[in-house]
């Protein structure tokens, strides 16, 4: 797929290179606060019947550009889709979010895991990219992702979403070596599933820590951040995903900016508890920042809305290397009309940054 690219700001930012307005997308900007994807929803079925419908799934993944001005597409999937390749059976029950069938617990369960197959065993997701890359025609990137090896790690050992995270914490404190032998099949699954998105059309790619920010810095270090770091590496050394930069979010990483960029990743994603004026102090001579307004802003009027648009903006200055995004994702109850009040600020007050000699 060789169509050349109309807006091509969201990698240009990436690669820290000039852009005319700052570019903006925003995490699950295909979701529920959209009333056309609830229809969409709907007429699937079921969430994760949505998912794997590779039209519908494109369906809704254009449905935020058709409203709005961004610069960027992702994918539409979840990503829980690499442990139910793996047969834990991924379910969604209503009002309590995912939960596995056959939850990893003990040393016989975590060694038989292996990496899935990601053309049999996830191919619905590859023809997916390959469907909307080609409604795309060039009009925006798109982008690939996957939940780190660790996030993944703690649903497939909970069972589902966890707030104490009791399961796999008592596992890494007592049993330190079977985290280590998760972390490191997944791992091995995400490089596969990533370099697969981006041979299907993907031209970026980013990577959700979700649950990073729960660990203490040590076993950060060691169980989330340097499985990651070997799926950079390597694709990195293989030439067809190389030219795909990759994006690292840590929720609650703002301690560890340093480590991730270290990584070799383009971007580090920021959540809104950091500072992005100190971040790019830190580490933005290094990598692109992604980032990262409070979700909860989207709650106040347009004029707060802009103004805190404005004061960000500000915090990071002149010159390129910012993709504006949310600190997390967008919540469900979010008028859609904001949405649109926040995108177009940042393009109409970011333009000054970026003139001739700012």
């Amino acid at each position: 797929m060789t169509e050349p690219l109309r807006n091509d700001r969201f990698l240009r930012a990436l690669r820290r290179e000039p852009v005319d307005v700052t570019p903006v997308w925003i995490m699950r900007q295909a979701g529920r606060y959209l009333p056309e994807y609830r229809d969409t929803r709907q007429r699937a079925g079921d969430f994760l019947s949505l998912c794997k419908n590779p039209e519908l799934a494109c369906e809704v993944t254009l449905q935020p550009l058709d409203r709005f001005d961004l610069d960027a597409a992702i994918l539409f999937s979840d990503i829980l889709t690499i442990p139910d390749a793996m047969g834990l059976g991924l379910r969604f029950a209503q009002g309590e979010g995912p939960y596995f069938e056959h939850p990893v617990r003990t040393e016989n369960e975590i060694g038989r895991l292996r990496a899935p197959d990601v053309e049999s065993d996830l191919g619905y997701v590859m023809e997916a990219v390959r469907v909307i890359r080609k409604a795309l025609g060039g009009r925006v990137p798109l982008i690939g992702f996957s939940g780190s090896p660790w996030t993944l790690a703690t649903y497939m050992v909970e069972g589902g979403s966890s707030r104490e995270f009791a399961r796999i914490k008592a596992m890494m404190y007592d049993r330190p070596e079977l985290v280590d032998r998760l972390v490191s099949v997944l791992a091995e699954a995400v490089t596969g599933y990533l370099a697969a998105q981006i041979r299907a059309g993907a031209q970026a790619a980013m990577i959700f820590d979700t649950w990073g920010g729960v660990l203490t810095p040590r076993a950060y270090r060691r169980f989330s951040l340097a499985p990651m770091a070997r799926i950079v590496e390597a694709l990195a050394a293989d030439a067809d995903t190389a030219r795909a930069p990759v994006i690292l979010f840590t929720k609650g990483g703002g301690g560890w900016l340093e480590d991730i960029a270290a990584t070799g990743c383009a971007a580090v994603g920021l959540d809104w508890t950091v500072d992005l004026g100190a971040a790019r102090r830190r580490i933005g001579d290094r990598v692109a920042l992604q980032g990262n307004l409070d979700p909860a802003v989207l709650y106040a009027s347009p004029e707060r809305i802009r103004e805190e648009v404005g004061a960000l903006l500000a915090q990071y200055g002149h010159g390129p290397g910012h993709v504006f995004n949310l600190g997390h994702g967008i919540h469900q109850t979010i008028a859609p009309e904001h949405v649109k009040v926040l995108v177009d600020a940042v393009h109409e007050l970011s333009r000054p940054y970026h003139q001739p000699g700012g």
